[in-house]
């Protein structure tokens, strides 16, 4: 064990201390930089120290001594790493990412040697043998055969050569990963674009407000800036008349990691590409691909090519008529010049106003931030039952953040709900659901710390945060990811919320967002900001009919990733030489329009380089989307989309279960049969012929 007191004094270590906080939360106001490293280490030994333990038991492997063990070690560690990764990535400064380096690298050498560890896998393995014979619950079932594969995966079985080349491959793994969050908040940083009073052409009065928001935030007060941060570029891309300060955001956006300076991720690329093939060949897997996608939903490439090409085909032929149209309306309104992937946006938005008489800049003022976050919990209570009443006792990492305890509809306590909404400089790009604490009941009820994670802009001098209907989509969609840690009831900590294969994890995010566009959700709760008035019938109409336009857009960004993902990780890795050059070499395969640009390009794809959850996974997104749009079916079909019975199974099979069965079982538990793939071509329009759109 290192001495933690040459860092700071345990005593004086908040994170080594009892939390004497409402419900046992992190006491952000208390805690340093300096406290996570001493903090680490402390919980690095103790949980070899309780790993050695389990190991060396001479009495015979059991369930409880092996197993249950496993899942009772690493508290301290869970305690210590959940509180550090949230602030790494909602509130950083340049000390934390300095830390974070070397914790990476310290996490890689404190698990390498447990995930590989021979005797524990032979326990675990003996109990697996005779797992008939045990006598254990679905649930414990379920967890011995998780904890056999992921020991199996990680290289338990592998020769003593082959786990010390796995154990260097995935610290350098850890720090390659590191590295690209680095660089991309750096490039994420380090530009913005500021605006003049000459440059606010077809720009709303919310976008102007947002604008002036996030110059304060950057010491700019009284001025203007444009940001990379999604929120603020593409709604910049959509609304601005200023056809050459569109081009320089949007190159700006889709360059980032990409400059060729200290940032650029590409040799990242390589490097991680590298490494993840040789592990999976070190398992006896063709690609990573195959051996990611192996445990998984899809279970191979071949499956999930499947699924994205049946998509791809109606997408990119809707998008070639679309951008026809587009290239229409330049000429029309006098323009001689082609249609580019910066002007995409701005005049998608024209056509979908004359085609449906709507535009974003209509709705805007009647969703307000709150009203939305308050319709998302009106839904969860009309659903499960749930209330959320707001605490301004507990700790949190920056004066924005909001929290919400979670109770059941009997009164009791559920769970905390802390939300962080607004964009800022020290924060990652995107949206994301994460834990402080999961729930459990291996020792007594544990009851979960949930955290959702925007990019909002904020309201200039005092007014509102005014939401797109994009955005709003995403408040539900990460509050979908917080009801799944928020009504998880299982036993073990492994199990618990989100913990399922990464193609299942998105369909209680993505189901969540139907309800935010139901008419009977918004006309209770779509107000406008300044006058109180409800949503107007025919606004709501025109909102409505708009939904699908633009799909094939969405569609072809979305597509074009993943096919890019898998094939960067199913291809050899010594044939990718040149990021780029490979990334138009796909593209091109594929037929992808010159006009529209892929959501994530490689460089800037946390997704698949920030660590490897999503890596030969960005798919899960489409193959979750089957299920979503199956699954609000059943609601459809029972004539109430808060049909009690529908919303019980709901509740009972999907949110609650967590991690403790089979995830198609699970689903065809809820809707009594496995989905049907053409609901999500219904969904997003793309059934029908092309001159339709």
């Amino acid at each position: 064990m290192s001495d933690v007191s040459q860092s700071a004094p345990v005593t004086a270590n908040p994170l080594l201390s009892a939390w004497q906080t409402p419900f046992e939360t992190p006491p952000f106001d208390q805690i340093l930089p300096d406290h996570f490293l001493p903090a680490f280490d402390k919980a690095f030994a103790d949980h070899t120290a309780e790993i050695e333990a389990i190991k060396n038991d001479p009495a015979e492997p059991t369930f409880d001594n092996t197993i249950a063990a496993l899942e009772r070690s690493g508290k301290l560690l869970s305690k210590v790493s959940a509180v550090f990764y949230d602030l790494v990535g909602a509130h950083s400064n340049p000390e934390l990412l300095k830390i974070d380096s070397e914790v990476a690298l310290k996490q890689a050498r404190h698990w390498n040697p447990i995930t590989m560890d021979t005797a524990l896998f032979a326990r675990v393995s003996k109990l697996r043998d005779k797992a008939a014979t045990l006598k254990l619950s679905p649930e414990q079932a379920r967890l011995l055969e998780r904890t056999w594969t992921n020991f199996h995966r990680a290289g338990a079985g592998l020769d003593a050569t082959a786990k010390t080349r796995m154990a260097d491959i995935n610290e350098q793994l850890a720090q390659q990963s590191t590295t690209f969050s680095h660089h991309l908040l750096g490039d994420e940083q380090d530009w913005m674009m500021e605006l003049g009073e000459d440059d606010l052409a077809g720009l709303p009065e919310s976008f102007v407000a947002a604008a002036k928001a996030a110059a304060e935030d950057r010491g700019m007060a009284g001025k203007m800036v444009v940001t990379l941060s999604r929120s603020s570029a593409e709604p910049f891309l959509k609304e601005s008349a200023r056809r050459d300060l569109r081009e320089k955001v949007f190159k700006a956006f889709t360059a980032r990691g990409d400059n060729e300076n200290a940032n650029d991720n590409s040799a990242t690329i390589l490097d991680v590409l590298r490494l993840r093939e040789e592990r999976a060949k070190l398992l006896g897997y063709p690609s990573f691909a195959a051996y990611r996608l192996e445990d998984s939903m899809a279970k191979t490439p071949g499956a999930v090519r499947g699924l994205l090409e049946r998509v791809w085909k109606p997408a990119r032929a809707r998008a070639m008529a679309d951008r026809d149209a587009l290239q229409g309306l330049i000429a029309e309104e006098g323009g001689n010049f082609k249609l580019a992937a910066w002007d995409w946006r701005y005049y998608a938005e024209k056509l979908r106003q004359r085609r449906a008489n709507f535009d974003d800049a209509a709705i805007k003022p009647y969703l307000a931030l709150d009203n939305m976050i308050a319709a998302a919990f009106d839904v969860a209570h009309r659903l499960f039952g749930l209330t959320f009443s707001e605490r301004k006792d507990v700790p949190v990492w920056h004066p924005d953040v909001r929290v919400w305890e979670v109770k059941d509809a009997a009164g009791n306590h559920k769970a905390l709900f802390y939300g962080d909404y607004f964009a800022r400089p020290s924060k990652r790009s995107g949206a994301w659901m994460t834990s402080l604490r999961d729930q459990q009941k291996l020792d007594g009820e544990i009851y979960p710390l949930i955290i959702n994670v925007m990019n909002f802009s904020k309201g200039a001098n005092g007014e509102p945060a005014l939401l797109s209907p994009d955005d709003a989509r995403t408040l539900f969609h990460e509050l979908g990811h917080g009801l799944h840690g928020i009504l998880s009831n299982v036993t073990y900590p492994s199990l618990s919320g989100t913990s399922v294969f990464t193609d299942f994890v998105e369909l209680p995010s993505q189901l969540y967002e139907h309800w935010q566009e139901r008419p009977e959700v918004l006309q209770k709760f779509a107000t406008h900001y300044k006058t109180g008035e409800a949503l107007p019938d025919d606004l709501l109409k025109r909102f409505i009919a708009a939904r699908k336009f633009n799909q094939s857009f969405a569609t072809v960004e979305f597509v074009s990733s993943a096919l890019v993902d898998l094939e960067f990780h199913s291809q050899p890795a010594a044939s990718i030489t040149d990021v780029r050059a490979f990334e138009k070499r796909e593209l091109d395969k594929i037929g992808m329009p010159a006009e529209i640009a892929m959501r994530h390009r490689p460089q800037q794809f946390g997704h698949i380089f920030s660590g490897d959850h999503y890596a030969s996974g960005y798919y899960s997104y489409m193959w979750s989307e089957v299920m979503d749009a199956d699954a609000f079916g059943a609601f459809e079909e029972a004539g109430d989309i808060f049909d009690p019975a529908v919303a019980k199974r709901l509740h009972d099979d999907i949110y609650s279960s967590g991690g403790s069965r089979d995830p198609e079982e699970a689903y065809i538990a809820f809707r009594g049969r496995k989905p049907e793939p053409d609901a999500l071509l219904r969904r997003r329009g793309l059934l029908d012929e092309p001159e339709a759109a």
